[in-house]
């Protein structure tokens, strides 16, 4: 195993391999209100939905694609919420994507999100915008509330028309089995899989400045055609939190740059990207209505701890892919020039591959960190890789360094590997995340509409 690097930059990196390593394994503490902080009570929730049982779930089985599967779900709240968005940014946008964007810009109250898997609804004209509506009526009528209050959301094939009769049964049946328990939690996390290989939830609590608990809890789904850009990856975003429409978008908006939109499975910007997030106000903490309140940047934090959970749970399980992949840039000139080289590292075709074979192939790394368009000097770059096999710097300086292949191999063979890019010329960084590319990459894309 190599030696300890000795210099601050590798200390420095040594020391951020490892407190990455250590989070992304750490059991949740319970946390300690007479000397803890504010921001250290934030802590993760072992549950899902059903850490904020003011909402009500329910996944069932519609048929719409997929035999003997769960494909549909719903996310209900018997009480009024504000709601944000985020969409895709590609020119190609699904019906549910333009439906829900007017939705949000109404800003009126929403009650419900309704989700289904295998059929995206996307390129399907006149005839797709009427099912969208169609589906809000029914869906509307059906719970009790006004069908503008309705949510949308639909992942699959796309240039097929939704087969709306079983949409609307499965409403129904939505309906019929909603409930606040960690069953219909679960089901709702399934019911929107496409190649997902698992469930992806998480949940967080944060104690608010008057007391009272609240909690965020999210569900996504995501393995191809990731590669997310909202100014078929989805996420849903429930809250029991009491916060004004406003800062509710604007807090997701700016989030989302450094969680879903730093992750890149294919380099494929999906017609149907969204995150969606609603909050009810049962918690009772003081309303937050202004950003300079503390419990404002409580909340933002709480939310950006649950959507990089999520975002990491996406890159896992990228089609095919045989372990994560986290790049991390290291003091760059600027926030946006962090962000841009560490996902174009995490997007690069031959860097997956390179790690996929196990090889540590740091011109592929230094290539995709060049065409970027991050500000950086590659004369003083250092690159490091790291699992939890160990760490191993492969260039200094611009400089390639003589490594252990054998180590290397060994190091690469784990399924997390964190890639450290130092450019050495600031104080900004940033984090992005994918996967390997594998030869099941290419088979279960091949025959994906069959």
């Amino acid at each position: 195993m190599p030696k300890s690097l000795k210099t601050p930059t590798q200390k420095l990196l040594k020391a951020t391999a490892k407190a990455t390593l250590a989070k992304a394994t750490a059991k949740p503490q319970e946390p300690n209100s007479a000397t803890r902080t504010k921001l250290e009570s934030i802590k993760i929730l072992k549950s899902g939905l059903n850490a904020v049982p003011s909402f009500q779930y329910s996944g069932v089985q519609a048929q719409i694609k997929y035999k003997k599967r769960t494909d549909m779900s719903l996310i209900f709240s018997p009480y009024p919420c504000v709601g944000a968005g985020v969409f895709t940014t590609n020119k190609v946008r699904a019906a549910c994507v333009e439906y829900d964007e007017t939705v949000l810009k109404s800003k009126q109250p929403i009650h419900a999100i309704i989700a289904n898997a295998g059929n995206a609804n996307a390129c399907t004209g006149a005839q797709g915008e009427r099912a969208c509506k169609e589906s809000a009526i029914v869906a509307g009528t059906i719970l009790g509330v006004e069908s503008s209050s309705v949510l949308l959301a639909s992942t699959g094939v796309i240039g097929v028309q939704l087969p709306l009769d079983r949409i609307k049964k499965g409403i129904n049946l939505l309906a019929q089995s909603k409930s606040s328990s960690r069953v219909s939690a679960k089901a709702a996390a399934q019911g929107i899989m496409t190649t997902d290989l698992f469930a992806k939830e998480a949940a967080v609590e944060f104690i608010s400045s008057n007391g009272k608990r609240v909690r965020l809890a999210g569900i996504a789904k995501g393995s191809g055609m990731i590669h997310p850009n909202m100014a078929t990856m989805l996420c849903f975003i429930i809250t029991d939190c009491a916060i004004s429409q406003k800062l509710l978008q604007k807090a997701l908006q700016k989030d989302v740059k450094d969680s879903f939109n730093m992750i890149s499975i294919d380099g494929d910007t999906s017609t149907n990207d969204m995150t969606l997030v609603l909050a009810n106000a049962r918690a009772r903490n003081t309303p937050i209505i202004s950003q300079n309140d503390s419990d404002y940047t409580l909340f933002t934090k709480a939310l950006s701890l649950l959507t990089a959970t999520l975002a990491r749970k996406i890159a896992r399980d990228g089609e095919g892919a045989t372990k994560l992949l986290v790049s991390h840039c290291l003091n760059a000139k600027s926030k946006k020039d962090a962000r841009k080289i560490a996902k174009s590292v995490i997007a690069s075709s031959l860097v997956k591959a390179a790690m996929f074979g196990n090889d540590a192939n740091w011109g592929r790394i230094l290539c995709a960190v060049g065409y970027s368009g991050g500000d950086f000097d590659p004369k003083v770059v250092d690159v490091k890789l790291a699992s939890n096999a160990g760490e191993i710097e492969i260039m200094r300086s611009g400089n390639a360094q003589i490594i252990d292949e054998k180590f290397a191999k060994k190091l690469l063979q784990k399924d997390e590997i964190h890639i450290f890019i130092d450019c050495k010329s600031g104080k900004k960084s940033a984090q992005a995340y994918g996967c390997d590319l594998s030869y099941d990459y290419v088979r279960i894309n091949a025959d994906y509409r069959s």
